[in-house]
């Protein structure tokens, strides 16, 4: 229970629970998991990715197992171990492990990002490292690892397709997002959109330091929205969120935490620190409503 307060409070903290593949160590944010289970029989899926194991169905829920061994380039898990069973991105997905260590509470800001000393595997699937103990726990990109099987499982960019021509407008917006992939995804979507006045930052430090440096300077309307991922190095969305709605200065612009981890105990986080939307990340075109809805409400406001 107390970790849960911690978290909620926006304090910019995250649970990482630890596992092992051979002798490396990997995390998953806590948040991410809905439960370990026992390895049980998968049934083969036909032309499946390699790194699919297949599927199984605890407790009446078709589930896909994903093979990490594979996925990192180590060759292929046999049966036995464990699954971390997630959900993001409205799905359902099993991760196979060989075993699992335990879990550790610590701070953004002690996550640095990967370098060329952990292998082109690891790195390109990879969001942080950890040091703890004096051994060092590379965080897994399992959103990456999951649209690399199935783009489809992505931004859905399709949603687009159905705005059609809209004018353009300076309304300026910033966004907070560290995945350099999605960063350009989301920027290239408002444009498409019509948003074409678009600050946007790798983590939520950098753009509360803008935000902060408009306030100081008396141009907060220079920021008309606000939009951020939730997990993110050095500080995170909910602490964003929470200094940003904690300020009389700044309470009042409106702010959208877009997230793969928006189920419901995250909903509850968001809502309790002043998020005025959230929306799981396969909703691009939902954004665009929402940013419009916000937006236009925000100026009869004015």
């Amino acid at each position: 229970m107390e970790s849960k307060i911690l978290l909620e409070s926006g304090n910019n903290e995250l649970e990482v629970l630890e596992f092992k593949i051979d002798d490396h160590c990997y995390g998953i944010n806590v948040a991410k998991i809905k439960e370990i289970i026992v390895y049980q029989e998968v049934t083969p899926v036909p032309n499946a990715h390699p790194s699919i194991e297949g599927i199984f169905m605890p407790r009446d829920t078709m589930i896909t197992a994903i093979d990490l061994r594979n996925c990192l380039q180590r060759g292929a898990s046999k049966a036995g171990g464990l699954f971390i069973i997630t959900n993001f991105n409205k799905l359902d997905i099993a991760f196979h492990v060989d075993s699992v260590v335990g879990i550790h509470r610590v701070s953004w800001a002690d996550i640095i990002k990967p370098n060329a000393t952990i292998s082109k595997a690891e790195e390109s699937i990879s969001t942080g490292i950890i040091k703890f103990e004096n051994q060092l726990i590379i965080i897994l990109d399992f959103e990456k690892i999951v649209s690399d099987i199935n783009p489809n499982t992505g931004l859905n960019m399709d949603a687009l397709s159905d705005i059609g021509q809209r004018p353009r407008n300076e309304v300026p917006i910033v966004l907070a997002e560290d995945s350099q992939l999605l960063n350009k995804l989301i920027v290239d979507s408002l444009n498409k959109a019509g948003y074409n006045n678009v600050r946007h930052f790798e983590n939520g430090k950098l753009a509360y330091d803008y935000i902060k440096a408009c306030k100081e300077r008396g141009e907060l309307d220079k920021i008309k929205c606000i939009i951020t991922d939730i997990e993110m190095p050095i500080m995170d969305g909910h602490r964003l969120t929470k200094l940003v709605k904690s300020d009389d200065a700044t309470k009042d612009i409106p702010l959208i935490i877009f997230s793969s981890l928006v189920n419901e105990e995250m909903r509850r986080k968001g809502e309790s620190l002043g998020a005025d939307r959230q929306l799981s990340k396969p909703e691009i075109g939902n954004l665009v409503s929402v940013i419009d809805e916000l937006v236009n409400a925000s100026s009869d406001a004015g």
